[in-house]
């Protein structure tokens, strides 16, 4: 045993129970020995004179360094002991029988905070064994020990044996559940640890008989239940941890006044509700963490007066209402209220002396940002990130003497120029203003007190930095740099002389020219993350050698002037963007040998020719997102892209692939997203596409595919998008021997211009549980985009993109939003009437049925879709009257009912006034009143039709406009689109609301010179206009009568 230097007091010259550690009763025998933490190493040897020592009644050789050894077998020699406390020591390996025969033991602890290699356990004997004798014993601390038992045998084994246990404490034992009754019989426990244990159980009621209990900690046992409110109203409870217990229910009663609670951890279980103005009765309350609940209500004006309260953590819930000032809270160090709907300002937020961390990112607080805020003298962390802070940032005075490393004030509407004083925080390493309204010009030499940074973002604001005639050594070596949206024009002279730069993202700004040669010298090598996208970069003069970025593992230069050939290719990259260049070469024959790492591959809105090479499939094990999209590409798929497990996405569209599709996805296929939309790609439809029952998006338009309906595709529980359109698929799509075709997620079917025969199937439309939840569409309507998360600790999304087609324009929808429905199967040869079951489907935005061969009349169910906003069912040949209740949706946009046998009046309605004439064009039954902006036009009068047709189509590309960018399309009108979004973008789109556009629809007569409005009822298409009498003339055979034959004279 070695002995170290804390026990130098133990001089064999002087008397030992005067020696450090040592207490000796009035005989000067040795009672008690603590060398708790003195750095004694070695082993015990069981002939050591400790074990001589007849007369001790403690021993406590905690937090020592024993070095895996084992437990000495001779201490049953010390036959007096009643307190043995060997924790935390290293001990390892087999607990000996020997302390069994203890039986004065009243305190026992072996416990391991730590994670030992080889941890103490108890097989031979086991707790049964080591407890039985042990009746004296009232507390027992075995945490980290291995014990391995159910919960019938650990219960009974304790409640038979030690029924009179104070303190039982087995955190991360190796126990399970289930807690059996028998536990009820430790009625004396005052504290109770059974933390990291699969217990798997309901936390027992009898557990609130236990009216000593002052320390409960339950916390990661898989506990599930309502957690009965009677423990939490226990009069001496002062410590409850039931933390990540992901299924546990329970809500906060009312506690009773002067409760003694001091810690309360409920963090990441489902507890719910709001929280009641009594926890201001916890006037002990230190400790409060709620963390990732359901809580939401306001919290309570009582917790301001929590005096003794320390730590607060009510992050992730639904919290709404102001923030409290916690005026008395004196003692506050931290506050964390992140990721909630607070809202108001912090005007009343006064100075916390004690406080280290303020985190309330993500909230709605607005108003400008106190001052007071830098004034708590020992601030370390402050971030207020993802609110709407308005206004200027004011300055303060002591910024050389403030603590703070951490400042995030990103995500706002903050405006005016970044205040000198914030230039003085010497301490800080992480400054972060990105994506707010402030500007002006930032020299480099404004950084030159911050030697600390490490962290620096100033991306998307007005802000210009100016590096002219400033020295490069001036900026401080940094770690992180982002300047996206800067202004820059050039690229920075000082990032030659960063040496720890690796993460770098220059990103929306417009730096010209050739990329520099001396890039891949920055940070030495460290350099991990590099993003110069969306600038206007053009080829370096040599291509760079892969080895230079040996560290590189993101290289994004999308949206550049690059011709190519691919400018950088490290070979340790995880994620490659050269997509929406002007690259006109072939894909590297080798390629496959740069992406043995990467995750995600893009080249699309390319140039790029000739064909797939076959080496892409080799090595490429971690690869999840393959997009070689709107390129040139030509030749065969290659039937081994199939084949690789991690693929998660895979969009080969708008390029020139022929042959069939691969015919070989495997039963492991794990894909997300199929994309082989405007090919030319024949055959058959591959029937192994079953395996892929992880599919959210199948797109195979525009090609030349044939074959039947795959009705196989019904197993697809988790498919979102189905595109067949433009092919050559015919025959029904039911299938009587197929009755599993459910497509539950189904929101968007575009099977049309195909040849498709037979009936609608009205029992499939039933089926299709993604299209029916009208209240979902209502309150999630800028929320969840479907995509793919392809680095999980990142920020970054592969983001999915389809193409609808309207009034003959292609839209591209660039972010499908999990609430929009659309139902396209135009153009096809179905037949029979239109199911009544399609008006269960509320949620529907677009439904088209037209080009067909249907017949009956409209349903009056079509009135339900109250979110429909364009309907057409033109050309076919539907009869009967329109139902009135189409006049009931008012949403509707875009209306065709053209060429059918419709009869009778139209229905009057506010969004019925806004519709051409000719959107019942070749219904010679129909008639109605004149309405809506142009109603002169409406009769279809010859000599101002072409007038009537240029407003239509201006007030139809209006309201595609209007409309589809706030249901995220992307309005395409013929026109090359300068600006394509790219689908690889960060995670704060996933919290940003898409922008909701609304229109004035005008009332505004058609300025023609010489017309006048026409008044009167009139049949539409059985009128027409007598230029010379300025009258309008009804046709007599026509069966609407509703207007008289000659209607009133224009006036």
């Amino acid at each position: 045993m070695s002995v170290s230097s804390n026990l130098s007091s133990w001089n064999s010259n002087a008397d030992c129970c005067s020696w450090d550690g040592i207490n000796c009763d009035k005989n000067g025998h040795v009672i008690s020995l603590d060398l708790n933490s003195k750095s004694i190493s070695g082993s015990l040897d069981n002939w050591s004179s400790l074990f001589k020592l007849k007369y001790l009644i403690s021993l406590n050789l905690a937090y020592n360094i024993f070095n895996s050894t084992s437990i000495p077998s001779g201490l049953d020699k010390l036959a007096n002991l009643t307190h043995l406390n060997l924790s935390n020591s290293g001990f390892a390996g087999q607990i000996p029988i020997e302390i069994s025969h203890m039986k004065r033991l009243v305190s026992l602890d072996l416990s391991s905070l730590f994670a030992p290699v080889n941890p103490l356990k108890l097989e031979n004997p086991d707790l049964k064994t080591l407890v039985k004798d042990l009746f004296e014993l009232r507390e027992l601390y075995l945490d980290g020990v291995n014990i391995s038992m159910n919960g019938l045998e650990w219960s009974k084994a304790l409640s038979s044996a030690v029924p009179n246990l104070e303190v039982l404490s087995l955190s991360n034992c190796d126990l399970s559940g289930p807690l059996d009754s028998s536990l009820s019989k430790l009625s004396s426990l005052s504290k109770l640890r059974l933390d990291q244990n699969n217990i798997s159980d309901q936390v027992p009621e009898f557990f609130a008989n236990f009216s000593n209990l002052s320390v409960l900690h339950l916390s990661g046992c898989n506990l599930s239940g309502t957690f009965p409110e009677k423990i939490l109203q226990l009069p001496l409870l002062q410590s409850l941890e039931l933390s990540s217990n992901l299924l546990l229910r329970g809500s906060l009663p009312e506690f009773p006044q002067n409760g003694s609670l001091e810690n309360l951890v409920l963090s990441e279980t489902m507890f719910s509700g709001t929280l009641p103005e009594f926890i201001g009765n916890l006037r002990f309350l230190s400790k409060l963490e709620l963390q990732n609940c359901g809580f939401n209500g306001s919290i309570p004006t009582s917790m301001s007066g929590l005096t003794r309260l320390q730590y607060l953590d009510l992050s992730l819930n639904n919290f709404t209402g102001p923030v409290p000032h916690f005026g008395l809270s004196e003692n506050l160090i931290q506050i964390n209220l992140a990721h909630n709907r607070l809202t108001g300002s912090l005007s009343q937020w006064g100075r916390h002396l004690k406080l280290v961390n303020l985190n309330l990112r993500n909230n709605s607080i607005n108003g400008t940002i106190p001052t007071s805020l830098f004034s708590c003298p020992i601030l370390q962390k402050l971030d207020l990130c993802q609110n709407r802070f308005t206004g200027p940032l004011s300055g303060f005075s002591n910024g050389s003497s403030l603590m703070l490393d951490t400042l995030d004030f990103s995500y706002n509407m903050l405006e005016g120029q970044i205040p000198s004083s914030f230039f003085n925080v010497k301490s800080l390493k992480i400054f972060t203003l990105s994506n707010n309204k402030l500007n002006g010009t930032l020299h480099l030499d404004r950084f030159q007190n911050l030697r600390n940074l490490s962290s620096l973002d100033l991306s998307g604001n007005n802000i210009s930095i100016n590096s002219t005639g400033a020295s490069s050594t001036l900026f401080p070596q940094v770690g992180t740099l982002k300047l996206s949206s800067c202004n820059l024009r050039t690229f920075p002279e000082f990032l030659k002389n960063q040496s720890t730069l690796s993460y770098l993202d220059l990103s929306n700004n417009q730096i010209r020219g050739k990329i520099p040669h001396w890039i891949w010298k920055i940070g030495n090598g460290t350099l991990a993350h590099l993003n110069l996208s969306c600038n206007f970069l053009e080829d370096p003069d040599q291509t760079f050698n892969g080895s230079q970025f040996e560290r590189l593992a993101i290289v994004d230069l999308h949206s550049n002037w690059l011709q190519g050939p691919i400018p950088i290719l490290p070979p340790s990259a995880s994620v490659l963007d050269y997509s929406n260049n002007n690259i006109a070469s072939i894909i590297p024959a080798d390629i496959g040998s740069y992406l043995t790492v990467a995750i995600f591959f893009s080249l699309s809105h390319n140039s790029f020719s000739g064909g797939i090479p076959s080496s892409i499939c080799n090595n490429t094990e971690n690869l999840q997102v393959l997009d070689l999209s709107n390129n040139s590409l030509s030749g065969y798929i290659l039937t081994c892209l199939a084949g690789i497990s991690t693929l998660r996405v895979l969009n080969l569209r708008s390029n020139q692939l022929t042959g069939t599709m691969p015919d070989t996805f495997p039963g492991s296929c794990s894909l997300r997203t199929l994309d082989l939309n405007g090919n030319k790609l024949d055959g058959k439809l591959s029937k192994t596409l079953a395996n892929c029952t992880m599919l959210e998006v199948l797109d195979l338009g525009n090609n030349h595919m044939n074959g039947p309906f795959p009705c196989w595709l019904g197993d697809m529980s988790k498919l979102r998008v189905l595109v067949l359109r433009s092919n050559k698929l015919n025959g029904s799509i039911t299938n009587p021997g197929t009755r599993n075709i459910t497509f539950p997620m189904l929101q968007i079917i575009d099977i049309s211009s195909n040849y498709f025969r037979g009936k609608l199937p009205s029992e499939r439309f039933l089926r299709w549980k993604g299209m029916m939840n009208e209240e979902e569409a209502e309150s999630n309507y800028k929320h969840n985009i479907i995509r793919f998360k392809f680095l999980p600790l990142s920020r970054l999304y592969y983001q999915d993109a389809v193409t609808v087609t309207s009034k003959g324009q292609q839209m591209e929808l660039v972010k499908i939003l999990t609430i929009f429905t659309s139902i396209d199967m135009s153009n096809n040869k179905f037949e029979g009437e239109i199911p009544e079951g399609v008006g269960k489907l509320k949620s529907l935005y677009v439904l088209n049925f037209s080009g067909n061969a249907l017949s009956g009349s409209i349903p009056s169910s079509l009135g339900n879709l109250k979110q429909l906003e364009s309907l057409d069912l033109s050309t076919n040949m539907l009869s009967g009257t329109i139902p009135p209740q189409l006049a009931d949706l008012t949403f509707l946009s875009v209306l065709n009912l053209s060429f059918n046998q419709l009869v009778g009046k139209i229905p009057e309605g506010p969004q019925f006034q806004t519709f051409n004439k000719n959107v019942y064009e070749g219904n010679t039954g129909l008639c109605g009143l004149g309405f809506g902006a142009g109603a002169a036009f409406v009769v279809a009068p010859l000599w101002f039709w072409s007038e009537g047709r240029k407003w239509y189509d201006e007030q139809i590309e209006r309201l595609l406009r209007i409309m589809l960018p706030s249901a995220a399309f992307r309005y395409n009108d013929g026109r090359v689109d300068s600006f394509t979004e790219d689908n690889f973008e960060k995670e704060f789109t996933e919290d940003e609301e898409l922008t909701e556009f609304t229109s004035n629809y005008s009332d505004e007569k058609e300025n023609m010179e010489g017309s006048h409005p026409v008044h009167g009822r009139y049949c539409l298409f059985c009128t027409k206009v007598d230029i010379s009498t300025k009258r309008v003339i009804h046709n007599p055979k026509c069966n609407c009568h509703v207007s008289p034959h000659n209607s009133s004279s224009i006036p």
